[in-house]
């Protein structure tokens, strides 16, 4: 529920954000009227990531176990890629986003007069596919699917309303800062993500694990290896009597770290390499600021444009 509420959080806020900007420029730009296209490209956008989730979640049952398992996968490591890349370009584009999407309406109002719903449908579904990615990646690797959507849906509405009070300039938030460090959480959630994709590959027999004939065995139990002795292919560790698998403190490691009782020595290399590559360099571009400028001024276009010079300083 943890992160899944961070996950709808920071994917609906940079949303409602860019369709604040976007509102607020036809507003001051004399375009108001054209107003209901822009919602209709919004709303496309959203019917068309419901549309995705439901293919996600119900399109794999006829599948086999190795099918599903292959697809989940998959998946989960597009899901990583998209994700990471997400969080990287946020730190890196921010600082132009508003006059980016400013020449974008230009241009789409003056090659067509419904140009602006591809404006506002693009500008939602880059966010909602990988939200939606993101969630569906999420709750087949940490479980509870309940508590996920409920705590993805809560994430998206404290989004809606943050947005639309930036945007009325009713509260002033330092976005940079909360880009920054909901991005370095979305890097932990990700490395968790990505180490169950390697486990539903290991699953389907495409990657090598304890469920392929690559597995190493324990000749004394003849079962396949644990600690040492199983790497590389077999399991790191096994430990459901000390971290009971459907237990509290399971479901807090699972949906912070992505750690599980079981994990498999790929698991455990896939987790640890990503958060060192991954990690340590979204640390070093968002908090040490080497190679970009920090993304403070941008999101606050919306309001600025709305209201005036008066809310420079929301973000």
């Amino acid at each position: 529920m943890l992160a899944t509420f961070l996950i709808g959080l920071r994917e609906g806020l940079e949303a409602a954000l860019v369709v604040g900007i976007l509102v607020a420029y036809l507003h001051r730009s004399g375009r108001a009227a054209i107003l209901p296209r822009l919602w209709a490209g919004v709303a496309l956008a959203v019917v068309g990531s419901l549309g995705l989730g439901a293919i996600l979640t119900f399109g794999a049952y006829g599948l086999s176990f190795r099918a599903q398992e292959a697809i989940g996968g998959i998946l989960s490591i597009v899901t990583v890629a998209l994700v990471t890349w997400m969080v990287f370009w946020m730190v890196g584009a921010a600082r132009g986003l508003a006059a980016d999407l400013r020449a974008d309406v230009d241009a789409a109002v003056a090659r067509s007069a419904w140009g602006l719903v591809t404006i506002g449908f693009i500008s939602v579904a880059r966010e909602g596919i990988e939200t939606t990615l993101f969630l569906w990646s999420t709750v087949r690797s940490f479980g509870n699917g309940p508590g996920a959507v409920l705590g993805a849906v809560a994430g998206l509405l404290t989004a809606v309303a943050l947005g639309w009070l930036i945007y009325r300039g009713m509260v002033r938030i330092d976005l940079g800062i909360f880009f920054r460090w909901t991005g370095a959480a979305l890097v932990v959630v990700a490395a968790g993500v990505l180490a169950y994709g390697v486990h539903d590959l290991q699953e389907a027999a495409i990657l090598p694990g304890p469920f392929t004939s690559a597995a190493p065995i324990d000749p004394t139990t003849g079962a396949v290896a644990v600690g040492l002795p199983g790497l590389p292919f077999g399991w790191a560790f096994q430990i459901p009597h000390l971290v009971a698998p459907d237990g509290a403190v399971a479901a807090l490691l699972k949906g912070t770290i992505g750690f599980t009782p079981e994990m498999t020595w790929l698991e455990i290399l896939a987790w640890a390499a990503y958060l060192a590559v991954v990690g340590t360099a979204f640390v070093r571009r968002a908090f040490l600021g080497h190679g970009t400028s920090r993304p403070t001024t941008a999101p606050a276009s919306a309001a600025s444009e709305h209201h005036g010079s008066a809310h420079q300083g929301a973000a």
